[in-house]
């Protein structure tokens, strides 16, 4: 079993015990250890061949030890399929409506015996819900965004996810060691809404090139044979002359096309799209006299040639500068790369430093060393460790007190990790009225103060504004992570008015936050280039959880270069010293009292 299956097992069990009521400590324990799988890069099956280098893994103890084992035996967990006989697995489900906790879930069971998204949809459409004790009407409403929210990303997956997948089935292709077809084939390239980079991915397409000079159809035929053994695969839906399509027990339909070299160009331009961008080419391509498919650039009379090996090709031969794909929206590319206008877009070697992450001072997993380490073996100058304060009670948030403390242990710990900066931070939470979780007396301490919303994040449009609108104004609030609190494919963003937020932030100094969390992607494209238009700071960070979180930076980039922000536009792309430059910089001991004293 791959690590993922496991932890999916453990989550799952967490889940249902929490709608079971079970006490907090027990189900989190399951979660924590199902975290700890997602994150794992050795095999957790390899792993288990020695007890002993099991237990020593964080959180699993010999009880959990014994968990793992049987899963790993049997494909399931006993307490699991206890659970599931006294509730149904779609319950799951609902976990997963931004307005509906373990508690309200197990409400509707048991009144209404609902346990699908389609059946609370119903509930709260008919107004069956207003009059129930921990709902009320706004509550409803809430639930109803949630549900539809839920039925537009059915079917969707997330870019790393997806990438993922498609990096084990591109492998598989590949392997000669599993079959000699695979000596036929040159690469394997992801196309489409994975290669544009979108946050969230419905099917995987790629495209295999055939090396030159062999039988072509014949080793067609035996790359797509080699394909259908692949063992993920739960149905095959197509099998053409050079086209694979299957279905994966995890739900990703793959589509597979077999194509000779010359072809590649054409081939990579059409499957990437997006479907719009394509139209718009191949309308200025018949403007042109010519015609643009798959294949190549051809004369519309006699079919001649024109391009079709790289994608380069065609766009010049388009008149166009070459468009990155993760532009390729319909967005302005074309005007832009028509009039040499396109903008340089940041690279994932820019980034010099990670501006949030969390060690075992609150919900990370790592120290402040290991943490540091694996950051310098990434060619880091400088990280920033954010731990949380005080009001996320569910991750251990630091006190003013526990907040000084690790001030100093951060210090410390810079002595045993030459060679790169560890910049004392936090990530304060952003309370209900506006202001920061934390004194600014101990907050004028820091090299770094994020800030961020964790909670009450139902408010209404005004007043979500008016809570981001006052952190922003606090003199020591330098950075606002994870903008708009959303979730991808489970919660929706928070309700407030975007273009004000980012006005009162670029007036104030203040960076927002590309989160590169896979989850969050937060700020997203479409809000990134928003800032990037007011000439705003914006930072990219991992918000990682454990030193292997750190690799997510590449998806905070693509989704940076989704935006159109370039190096210019990302201030930890800079130097240490400039760095802290672009920083709003703290107020120094002549503020007035009042800013002084503005704590929670």
């Amino acid at each position: 079993m791959e690590n993922k299956e496991v932890a999916r097992i453990l989550r799952e069990t967490a889940q249902l015990l929490e709608i079971d009521g079970a006490i907090i400590g027990r189900y989190r324990s399951y979660e924590k250890v199902a975290e700890l799988l997602y994150s794992l890069h050795e095999r957790i099956e390899d792993i288990c061949k020695d007890p002993k280098k099991l237990r020593e893994l964080p959180g699993v103890g010999e009880n959990m030890a014994e968990h793992i084992c049987e899963i790993l035996q049997t494909g399931d967990y006993k307490l699991r399929q206890k659970l599931l006989k006294k509730y149904p697995a779609s319950l799951l489900e609902l976990l997963r409506l931004q307005s509906l906790g373990p508690k309200k879930v197990l409400f509707l069971w048991e009144t209404f015996q609902v346990s699908t998204i389609e059946g609370v949809e119903k509930l709260a459409r008919e107004g069956k819900l207003r009059e129930l004790p921990g709902f009320g009407e706004k509550s409803e409403q809430n639930i109803l965004k949630a549900t539809e929210s839920a039925k537009r990303s059915t079917g969707r997956f997330k870019l790393n996810a997806a990438e993922d997948e498609a990096d084990k089935f591109a492998a598989y292709i590949k392997n000669t060691e599993l079959s000699k077809s695979a000596a036929a084939v040159e690469s394997v390239t992801p196309a489409g809404s994975l290669r544009r980079g979108r946050e969230t991915i419905g099917d995987i397409d790629l495209l295999v090139t055939m090396r030159p000079g062999r039988d072509k159809q014949k080793d067609v035929d035996a790359v797509a044979e080699h394909i259908l053994k692949y063992p993920g695969i739960d149905q095959t839906l197509a099998h053409g002359e050079n086209k694979v399509s299957v279905l994966l027990g995890s739900g990703f339909q793959v589509d597979v096309r077999m194509l000779a070299k010359e072809n590649f160009g054409a081939a990579l331009l059409y499957f990437t799209g997006s479907k719009s961008h394509n139209v718009a080419l191949r309308g200025r391509a018949l403007d042109m006299g010519w015609t643009l498919n798959e294949y190549a650039l051809t004369t519309l009379k006699g079919g001649k040639v024109v391009a079709g090996k790289s994608e380069e090709e065609i766009y010049a031969k388009l008149g166009l500068d070459y468009i990155e794909p993760e532009l390729r929206e319909m967005t302005g590319e074309i005007e832009a790369a028509e009039n040499h206008k396109m903008p340089k877009l940041v690279r994932l070697q820019d980034i010099r430093g990670d501006l949030q992450m969390h060690t075992t001072a609150s919900d990370g997993r790592n120290s402040i060393e290991e943490m540091g380490e694996a950051a310098k073996a990434l060619g880091y100058e400088y990280i920033a460790l954010t731990d949380h304060s005080k009001a996320v009670t569910v991750a251990n948030g630091m006190d003013e007190k526990r907040t000084l403390a690790q001030i100093k242990k951060i210090r410390a710990a810079q002595e045993r990790v030459p060679g790169i900066r560890l910049l004392a931070g936090i990530e304060v939470d952003i309370l209900k009225n506006g202001s920061l979780d934390l004194s600014n007396e101990v907050l004028a301490q820091l090299d770094v103060v994020v800030a961020s919303v964790h909670s009450y994040m139902q408010l209404d449009r005004e007043a979500m504004t008016d809570r981001i609108l006052g952190a922003i104004e606090n003199p020591y609030t330098q950075i606002i992570a994870h903008p708009t609190g959303r979730l991808v494919l489970r919660r929706d963003a928070f309700d407030y008015d975007m273009e004000k937020i980012l006005d009162a932030a670029k007036k104030n100094g203040v960076a927002v936050e590309c989160n590169a969390y896979p989850d969050r992607l937060d700020l997203k494209d479409v809000h990134l280039r928003m800032a990037k238009q007011r000439g705003m700071k914006i930072v990219i960070s991992t918000d990682a959880h454990n030193t292997t979180h750190f690799r997510f930076m590449k998806y905070g980039v693509i989704t940076a270069r989704r935006g159109w922000l370039e190096k210019k536009d990302v201030i930890n792309t800079l130097p240490l010293d400039q760095f802290l430059a672009a920083l709003r910089p703290k107020p120094t001991a002549a503020v007035s009292k009042a800013a002084k004293t503005k704590s929670a």
